[in-house]
């Protein structure tokens, strides 16, 4: 990803909440969120193919104190699919899941595109790694 100015808002796309690396994926966005904000970001979201219930337990789990990231439950897998990046995962998950991604956003254009080439990977949409493109 090349360097980044001016950015609004990254979007976060996480296979699963509860999974053992999408757990492992998003504390570092909650760790890091004042640094984000320092580079100008206005907002965090995180989308997964889950419903609304499990992705607000799944928020209070990994943030127990409260965060402002903005997790959206895409149960139907209507925006990740929209946007070219789900894939079967019934194997595993039971049905269509977001690919592990970390748009990032200006206005209403996507400046960057983050997608790891396994599900369980966590490197260029790591938090660290979107940070460094800021």
């Amino acid at each position: 990803m090349e360097s980044l100015t001016g950015c609004g808002a990254p979007g976060i796309g996480v296979p699963g909440a509860f999974t053992t690396p999408c757990n492992a994926h998003l504390p570092g966005y909650i760790e890091n969120y004042d640094k984000f904000k320092e580079k100008g970001v206005n907002e965090i979201y995180v989308f997964a193919v889950n419903d609304a219930f499990v992705m607000k337990a799944w928020k209070e789990k990994l943030a127990p104190n409260g965060t402002p990231i903005h997790f959206i439950a895409d149960d139907k897998g209507a925006f990740v699919g929209s946007i070219g990046l789900i894939f079967d995962a019934s194997g595993l998950l039971g049905g269509p899941r977001s690919k592990r991604f970390a748009i990032v956003t200006d206005g209403d254009k996507a400046v960057s595109v983050a997608v790891e080439e396994a599900p369980p990977n966590v490197t260029v949409t790591g938090a660290e790694a979107v940070l460094a493109t800021l």
